[in-house]
């Protein structure tokens, strides 16, 4: 079989790649503009695309444009004709959201528009969406899938938009799909430059910088913090599985500990750090899922205890090289928090 694999340089893309890579004779193709991952992560047997999803086109001035030019997304599915479509492209940055509105609406609703139109023609077996726990809200803990959706911001509007079009597109016209509502994934290959998402990627880069590690408020919010490793195996069988056909599944550790707890194992694993406290921001408090249906479903099992995870994910941080981090550009201000305001 082909694989096509969205977000192919980021967190979750890039270790699902290596993963099929490394247990199965199938082949991989990615897509990514590298907005917000790296060529580096993505294995050197992947057939890689530089091609913006949003535009619909290759990125200009790549290498991508100079091999195929002006084609668009129908011409990749064609070329290809994926079997299986992995769709991980997203800029997933829930606080943010509010003062990014049309930029995270155009890289989270239209570009799924466009991948589920060119599944829907390719007659691709199955399309595997990554939702997130955001379409939960600030709902009844933990988040069951059962659950009436009420997202709190509008990355949470984004993502339950995603969801609601690929099942439109199943019962209209055939196409079968898993919708995963993975949650505070980390690990080797995350995105630890960027300021607005990935709290303990921030926490790694702030470390390494100089700079204490910050919380915003009092660190009572509560998380259930994701191991990639642990939901690899499991996102291959959202693609194949027959129990999986047509299931919403929350995917991730079930563990929640609070923001504080969760900077306090980390300082510990980089030798001691200071902790600062920012104002508060609009977010949901408590925000954790129930694991009973990926279990039955996806066989998965949650493994990696957070010493052992945020272990290896430090040791390969310290690695890196340095990268500049990337700032937004923000539609609006009015009520921007002083910390993003001062950057």
């Amino acid at each position: 079989m082909k694989i096509l694999i969205t977000g192919v340089a980021g967190l979750m893309g890039s270790r699902l790649a290596d993963w099929i890579l490394e247990n199965t004779t199938h082949k991989v193709v990615g897509i990514d503009d590298l907005s917000g991952g790296y060529r580096s992560n993505i294995n050197k047997k992947v057939k890689f695309y530089h091609f913006n999803l949003a535009t619909n086109r290759v990125v200009s001035g790549s290498a991508a444009d100079n091999r195929y030019g002006q084609y668009d997304l129908e011409w990749i599915f064609n070329e290809e004709r994926p079997d299986i479509v992995y769709h991980f492209a997203a800029y997933a940055a829930e606080c943010l959201s509010p003062f990014i509105r049309r930029y995270n609406y155009v890289n989270n609703i239209v570009v799924t528009a466009n991948v589920v139109n060119e599944c829907i023609r390719g007659e691709v077996t199955r399309l595997v969406f990554t939702s997130s726990m955001a379409v939960y809200g600030e709902n009844k803990t933990p988040f069951s899938e059962d659950l009436i959706a009420a997202p709190k911001d509008p990355y949470g509007v984004a993502k339950l938009a995603c969801e609601m079009d690929i099942q439109i597109a199943g019962e209209q016209h055939g196409l079968d799909w898993c919708i995963l509502r993975p949650h505070n994934v980390y690990g080797v290959n995350q995105n630890i430059w960027d300021r607005y998402r990935n709290v303990l990627g921030i926490w790694m880069y702030q470390h390494m910088n100089g700079e204490p590690l910050t919380i915003f408020g009092d660190g009572s919010q509560r998380r259930a913090f994701s191991y990639i490793d642990d939901s690899l195996e499991p996102m291959w069988k959202a693609g194949i599985d027959k129990r999986a056909s047509k299931q919403i599944i929350n995917l991730g550790s079930q563990i929640a500990i609070t923001i504080k707890e969760a900077s306090h194992i980390l300082s510990k694993i980089m030798g001691g750090a200071e902790v600062v406290h920012l104002e508060p921001r609009h977010e949901v408090h408590q925000a954790f899922s129930t694991h009973e249906k990926s279990e039955l479903l996806l066989d998965f099992k949650d493994k990696t205890s957070y010493w052992d995870g945020l272990s290896t994910m430090w040791e390969w941080a310290q690695q890196q090289p340095k990268r500049k981090r990337k700032n937004m550009e923000y539609e609006i201000d009015k009520e921007m928090y002083s910390y993003w305001r001062a950057i």
